[in-house]
């Protein structure tokens, strides 16, 4: 007997769960979400949004295939070229969050105030 889904199965995917930090009395918790919202595009969309305000780890997995992997650095490589794209806004949270995470260099450059002499 075989246990083997059929292969228009839509959870022979890549499946993503977000670790976040809910801070000292609350601890770090898995995000329950939505089977809808596991995709890599929509993880991508709600890290810099700020639906997860201290993403800590990310994980890929496609149970169907039988494998995982920390996809932590990939989101926050996506997340690093989409800013860069787009001249988006990056809270300091989401800074320190690629700063821990992307194998990208992300440099900011604050715009600063003229003096007028």
């Amino acid at each position: 007997m075989s246990f083997k889904q059929a292969s228009g199965d839509p959870l022979d995917r890549d499946i993503y769960l977000v670790l976040e930090d809910f801070g000292a009395r609350a601890g770090c918790a898995w995000r329950e979400t939505d089977e809808a919202d596991t995709d890599l595009e929509t993880v991508v969309h709600l890290v810099p949004s700020g639906d997860y305000a201290y993403p800590v780890r990310i994980v890929a997995f496609n149970a169907i295939e039988g494998r995982s992997r920390d996809a932590t650095s990939e989101v926050a490589d996506v997340v690093v070229q989409r800013a860069l794209n787009t001249d988006a806004e990056v809270s300091t949270k989401l800074q320190a969050f690629i700063a821990l995470n992307s194998t990208m260099a992300f440099d900011l450059q604050l715009s600063l105030p003229l003096r007028v002499a």
